[in-house]
């Protein structure tokens, strides 16, 4: 096993959870199989009682682990299916051994951070790196290791004392650190600065780890004097230092480490039985990125939400809208609504604010409401979702927007004025959406219907259903703790809103569709933690297909699509038109984009519905 530490230093959320994503793809675009772990150190045991301003979006893994968003990047990056033990906290390794002790595992000795919780550091470390992530079920090869956080911060003190120990432990051939840095370029002069790098490097080195390749996060390719100079104050070779400068996409974060030799160093540095050329995933990688760069055309969406000030609250969300759009040749152009914005006390407290916030709502092509706790913000989402079941836009909801969906139309089409949620409303007359007893015990943490369980559809006249590829079921992850009211389902379908899909048990409502809508569906379970750049979730590939107009052509293709799209896992194969012919239309297709830009500045606002 070889395993890579990526540390950090100068700021948090440099990007080593991108960049240690992205070694990971290089590496098994080279043939290697790879698994990830993410060290977070702070004390809780895990991310699911954690506000979405915290540390961002809480990720969900097939075990119904609740983690950090970053192994959500290894996820999609790696196309693997990590489990909760790949997310170490501090909060678990002291669980850990404390349950040891109390067990009487450590025979009377006084227990002590180092040895005892350095030790459970590094066997957690080793046992974890050889449980299997792939489809096929075989052990990995590679661990790459990310420790949260930035060099310095007390409470990662232990893990890095740790790995100072394992890097003994495993020897020299197996073991490599990767330090990301920021390198800044102030305003006032243009320079880029290396004294944080340096500094950071120092107290690395100061801790017992040096680092075997410097990454220095900067706006602008690093200039060859600055390279130079990092590689004389970090004691490192100038091809040692790499450069990871802002670009127009992620996807282009593993081309740019593969071009400055990462497989070449990584293959003399730990042995590894790979060849030094680009892998056909590599190849994919850029025909992705370069696509990603050449859009043209755009397709809206408002996410309407109470988490929007920070993009990471809702970063699985996005990333699955863009891999839909992306595979349909369109450019996701995400328009963030704050749902109380769209309330009636706000236009009482704010009128400018209320009427920007419906200005913005009325000029999307589509509408996703996602997932969501707490009654703050919940009416103006139900606002949301009646604009776009009338107007016949095309509407997604996640989780909480499903059920929201449900309160909606019973207030609407059954004249159940009150009907609400018991999260939100305990005493009312028409519970709609309840409470799951089973998961309110009375503690919080881990206690939510949560990973992956399986959907059974219940009739194949269903738009998801078709855009599954006709399955029977389907599994996916869930994290809810309320559900809707069975007792409520036939006099919603008597109106036509239809429950096409429930749990194994047909108690348990997983899927909804409205009758003579172009695309208004709703889903319990979170299919964005299964989306993927190349394999789009197929909720959120029927929303950009029915916002972009594309939904029957693509069904009439049986499900796939154009063949130009041959990055992707849904198109019906290769195709010889290259950049060329894109590059030669550009000319003819510019100036009409530019026109339509300036017409949608011209626009009729449309009146707020009752």
């Amino acid at each position: 096993m070889k395993y890579i530490l990526v540390t950090g230093g100068v700021i948090s959320g440099i990007g080593k959870g991108i960049i240690a994503s992205s070694i990971g793809t290089i590496l098994k675009s080279s043939g290697l199989r790879v698994t990830a772990i993410k060290i977070d150190p702070y004390i809780n045991i895990d991310a699911g009682t954690f506000s979405p301003y915290e540390h961002g979006e809480v990720f969900v893994l097939t075990d119904g682990g609740e983690v950090d968003l970053d192994l959500g990047n290894y996820e999609r990056f790696l196309d693997i299916n990590l489990f909760q033990d790949n997310n170490i906290t501090t909060g678990k390794i002291y669980q850990h051994v404390i349950n040891k002790e109390r067990h009487g595992d450590y025979l009377g000795k006084t227990v002590q951070v180092v040895p005892h919780i350095t030790d459970a550091i590094q066997d957690w470390v080793v046992n974890q790196a050889k449980v299997p992530v792939d489809a096929d079920g075989d052990d990995p090869q590679v661990c790459v290791i990310e420790l949260g956080g930035t060099i310095g911060d007390i409470e990662g003190m232990p893990f890095v004392e740790a790995f100072r120990q394992f890097q003994f432990r495993v020897t020299r051939e197996n073991f490599c650190n990767i330090h990301v840095s920021l390198v800044p370029q102030p305003g006032s002069t243009g320079e880029q600065k290396t004294k944080p790098t340096q500094n950071s490097v120092r107290e690395l080195r100061g801790l017992g780890l040096s680092p075997d390749l410097v990454v220095c996060r900067s706006v602008t390719q690093l200039e060859r004097s600055v390279r130079e100079k990092i590689s004389m104050f970090c004691h490192v070779a100038p091809e040692q230092v790499l450069c990871v400068h802002d670009v127009s996409s992620l996807y282009r974060v593993p081309l740019m480490l593969e071009q400055q030799g990462v497989v070449r160093y990584f293959k003399h540095r730990l042995h590894l039985p790979i060849e030094e050329s680009p892998r056909r995933l590599l190849v994919r990688w850029k025909e992705m990125a370069d696509r990603y760069d050449r859009l043209l055309k755009k397709c809206s969406i408002a996410l309407v939400g109470k988490y929007i000030k920070l993009s990471d609250s809702y970063a699985s969300v996005i990333k699955a809208l863009e891999h839909a759009a992306l595979s349909i040749n369109h450019k996701l152009d995400l328009k963030c609504i704050d749902s109380e914005d769209l309330e009636m006390t706000t236009e009482r407290d704010d009128p400018v604010k209320y009427h920007e916030a419906w200005q913005k709502l009325c000029s999307v092509d589509g509408i996703l409401v996602p997932g969501g706790f707490g009654v703050r913000g919940s009416e103006g989402k139900i606002l949301a979702i009646s604009w776009a079941r009338k107007m016949k836009k095309p509407y997604l909801g996640i989780c909480l927007g499903m059920q929201l969906a449900v309160v909606e139309f019973a207030r609407s089409e059954l004249g159940w004025t009150d009907a609400n949620s018991t999260e939100f409303d305990a005493n009312t007359t028409h519970a709609v959406v309840i409470d799951m007893p089973e998961h309110n015990p009375g503690k919080m943490g881990g206690t939510m219907r949560l990973g992956k369980r399986r959907t059974i559809f219940k009739t194949k006249d269903s738009i998801l259903r078709k855009l599954y590829n006709n399955k029977e079921s389907i599994e996916e992850r869930h994290r809810h703790r309320y559900e809707v009211n069975v007792d409520v389902v036939s006099h919603l379908e008597k109106k036509g809103f239809q429950f096409v899909g429930h749990d194994v048990e047909g108690k348990r409502m997983e899927i909804v569709e409205l009758e003579d809508h172009p695309y208004f569906v709703g889903v319990q379970f979170h299919p964005e933690f299964t989306s993927r750049p190349m394999h789009p979730s197929p909720p959120y590939l029927g929303l950009l297909l029915a916002t972009a107009g594309k939904m029957t052509a693509y069904l009439q293709r049986g499900c796939r699509l154009s063949p130009r799209d041959n990055y992707s896992d849904l198109s019906d194969g290769s195709s010889s038109e290259g950049s060329e012919e894109i590059e030669s239309s550009l000319m003819i297709v510019k100036p009409a984009i530019l026109q339509r830009n300036c017409a949608n500045k011209v626009w009729t606002y449309l009146p707020v519905l009752p």
